[in-house]
């Protein structure tokens, strides 16, 4: 898959942004000696970029997140550790972003530094069983209430429609056409279709762009 050298995920909360971004910069190092993950999910209590700490320590993945992050503080100071990443041209960058709008006002102190890197891939992650993005529309409602409030913009979608470990390769099948659907309203292209990696194999011989996903363990209990 071509990308840019800065890669932003985003989406509603539960979409699954950051097993995609832990996943993502994990499947980077294995073709590049510097890949920083920036966790700026400052809200979400649950599956947090921290928790995968080990794996991402043991792959030689650089993380850098806020001491506040879960802790439900009104936009908390961001570390100034989070700058030096994005400003160095030969780290690959993977940012997570909060799945609400303090999450993405959060990301919008970076809009300046980000615009004038040149490019950033920014993806909208799209879980189409979670009660506020069951279509399309909705969907997009998100999307454009997320670049609002960073004043950035989505430059693809990511299909991330699943059940968690209860998922078949029919769940994922059965969004598919929807998530086609987001696509043709945001005039955005489907840059990966992402599946439990069990499944990708069957997956990969009826959809485009697969992309196989190690599930995160929960470490980090609310």
């Amino acid at each position: 898959m071509q990308h840019k050298r800065i890669s932003i995920f985003c989406g509603h909360y539960g979409s699954g942004k950051t097993n995609i971004a832990v996943n993502f910069a994990l499947e980077l190092r294995k073709t590049h000696d510097r890949v920083s993950i920036i966790d700026l999910d400052i809200v979400n209590p649950y599956f947090r970029t921290k928790d995968s700490q080990q794996e991402l320590d043991a792959a030689g993945v650089e993380l850098i997140s806020s001491d506040y992050a879960g802790s439900n503080l009104d936009i908390p100071a961001l570390p100034a550790a989070m700058m030096r990443p994005i400003a160095e041209q030969d780290t690959q960058v993977v940012m997570d972003i909060g799945g609400d709008d303090q999450g993405a006002v959060a990301l919008g102190r970076f809009a300046d530094q980000l615009n004038a890197e040149g490019g950033y891939d920014m993806f909208f992650v799209l879980n189409l069983y979670r009660p506020l993005t069951q279509t399309a529309e909705d969907a997009l409602a998100v999307m454009r209430e997320i670049e609002a409030a960073c004043g950035l913009r989505f430059t693809a979608i990511v299909h991330n429609s699943n059940l968690g470990a209860l998922t078949t390769l029919q769940d994922i099948l059965d969004k598919h056409r929807e998530a086609q659907k987001l696509c043709a309203l945001s005039g955005l292209p489907l840059q990966l279709t992402t599946v439990r990696e069990d499944l990708a194999p069957q997956a990969a011989a009826l959809l485009p762009g697969v992309f196989g996903l190690r599930l995160q363990k929960q470490l980090f209990q609310p």
